[in-house]
């Protein structure tokens, strides 16, 4: 008896490991492209932006319960591309500039950058890869825009593939 049960914890273990290790392998070749009016155009790997600032956001499912997500802020993504913020930000020019997020299933969010701008206001937007300290489920990862504090779930979307910087022209 007892070595059904220590057999089957190697199973356990041995399927958790192989689950964290397919889902890696699946991701590793993914990059986050960062593009349009940009300075520097970025392609992230998941281990770029693992060295990259962390934060946490908090964000209710649709059954209520919250959760805490773990990633990258938006901000600091968009500054490493040379996007305007702060004083810079500031002017008509730079004022109608947004962030389109597109993602693999062709879903897209739009965010203004003067919302994302901590000079303008204290908005938490992240680009996660972790839920309650785990990976995002294949199905909704390897990523997934967070905007929280905001009343419905819309813009925080899943499996985000690519940020898209550009203006609203005259």
């Amino acid at each position: 008896m007892i070595n059904h049960i220590y057999n089957l914890r190697k199973i356990g273990c041995l399927s958790i490991f192989l689950l964290f290790s397919s889902i890696a392998w699946a991701q590793s070749g993914f990059k986050l492209k960062v593009d349009g009016e940009v300075e520097q155009p970025l392609a992230l790997s998941l281990s770029d932006l693992a060295k990259m600032e962390r934060k946490d956001a908090i964000m209710k499912d649709k059954a209520g319960n919250s959760h805490t997500f773990n990633g990258v802020p938006l901000a600091a993504i968009l500054a490493r591309a040379g996007v305007p913020s702060g004083k810079a930000l500031h002017g008509s020019e730079n004022l109608s500039k947004y962030v389109l997020v597109k993602c693999a299933d062709g879903y897209q969010v739009l965010f203004a950058l003067a919302e994302l701008d901590s000079s303008v206001q204290d908005k938490n937007v992240i680009i996660a890869d972790l839920i309650d300290g785990k990976p995002l489920l294949k199905e909704k990862g390897p990523l997934r825009i967070v905007a929280e504090g905001e009343k419905k779930t819309a813009r925080s979307s899943y499996q985000v593939t690519s940020l898209i910087i550009g203006s609203i022209k005259k």
